[in-house]
């Protein structure tokens, strides 16, 4: 996160919305202000937000999957170490 608390909480940011991304709504709430909220003004702000909540999405999911594979893992080799016993 390339933004602190003391910022999120002066550009008013929901509690909600701080996450992996955070550092990328100021921007983004700043151009939807200035241009009455006309959907297709911040296109370029609106992507690249959308775009990090993917890749973040991708990046849980991938450490979720190893995680998994890890506790499988030790869940085999425990079931092995029992049935040798």
């Amino acid at each position: 996160m390339h933004i602190s608390q003391e910022e999120m909480a002066k550009a008013l940011i929901p509690l909600a919305w701080r996450d992996y991304c955070a550092h990328l709504v100021p921007e983004l709430n700043k151009c939807r202000v200035g241009t009455y909220y006309v959907p297709w003004a911040c296109d370029k702000e609106r992507i690249a937000w959308e775009k990090c909540q993917y890749d973040d999405y991708q990046r849980r999911m991938k450490i979720l999957a190893k995680q998994k594979r890890v506790e499988e893992l030790a869940a085999s080799q425990k079931l092995s170490t029992e049935l040798d016993s």
